[in-house]
């Protein structure tokens, strides 16, 4: 596969850190983002010329949009976007507050508009290039309210939301040679299930067809699928990487 540049987010571990890794070491050129500070891993996984570390808030267009016109400035184009940064909400429907419902919406689905929004607008003017977004399978499981780890009603809520946005933004970006994708997880090795119970971790093995909790590695090894030229036909499409267990 031809050498990419990538802008990678949620690379201060988990599948970000797995998927930046991933490409520095087959030789691609990454700007990873994070609000705390790059994994070391990253770091260590290619020379210092072949990547940018870059502390944003997706939150803010402007931080967006800051890092793709670095991104620009280093390495002269901008391929793709692996997009992966979240926030996670446990809180069942009577705990959480509207202050947490606004702020998991802020940055999982207003963070993902900006996101794409800053790389569309360069990526329209120059060619095209690839997107991809992350939902959940929580959406599609049943029973998911919180507690125990799990997410409850404003994260699961964000990731449903990231269905919509897939769809209209490859239909919108879809003429400017741009495609737009979204990876779907299943419950993979990630801080975001770190607070699960053993009968959690137990009964997510269990939903898996494949009898395990996913690795970072399963999920950003979709993305890095997605954003290749082997995907050049795939569009609009919700990927599920998750062992079957949310089939």
């Amino acid at each position: 596969m031809a050498e990419q540049v990538v802008l990678v987010t949620g690379t201060g571990g988990g599948i970000g850190a797995a998927c930046a890794r991933g490409l520095l070491e087959d030789g691609n050129k990454v700007t990873a983002l994070d609000v705390k500070p790059v994994h070391e891993t990253v770091l260590n996984a290619a020379p210092e010329d072949n990547y940018i570390a870059l502390n944003v808030d997706v939150s803010s267009l402007d931080a967006c949009r800051d890092a793709v016109k670095q991104t620009i400035d280093k390495f002269g184009r901008l391929d793709a976007v692996c997009h992966f940064a979240a926030i996670h909400s446990t809180l069942n429907w009577e705990d959480v507050s509207s202050e947490e419902f606004n702020r998991v919406l802020e940055v999982n689905v207003v963070g993902s508009f900006h996101v794409a929004k800053a790389a569309g607008e360069w990526m329209k003017e120059n060619g095209g290039g690839a997107i991809v977004m992350t939902s959940s399978g929580s959406v599609q499981a049943s029973g998911v309210g919180g507690g125990s780890g799990r997410g409850g009603p404003a994260y699961v809520t964000s990731k449903a939301a990231i269905y919509g946005l897939n769809r209209s933004l490859a239909r919108s970006l879809g003429p400017h040679g741009i495609r737009v994708n979204t990876v779907s997880p299943g419950a993979t090795e990630t801080p975001m299930i770190a607070e699960y119970t053993n009968a959690s971790r137990d009964n997510a093995a269990n939903r898996s067809m494949l009898g395990r909790i996913g690795e970072p590695e399963d999920v950003a090894d979709v993305a890095r699928f997605l954003i290749s030229d082997k995907a050049r036909y795939v569009t609009g499409e919700v990927i599920s990487a998750s062992g079957g267990g949310s089939v």
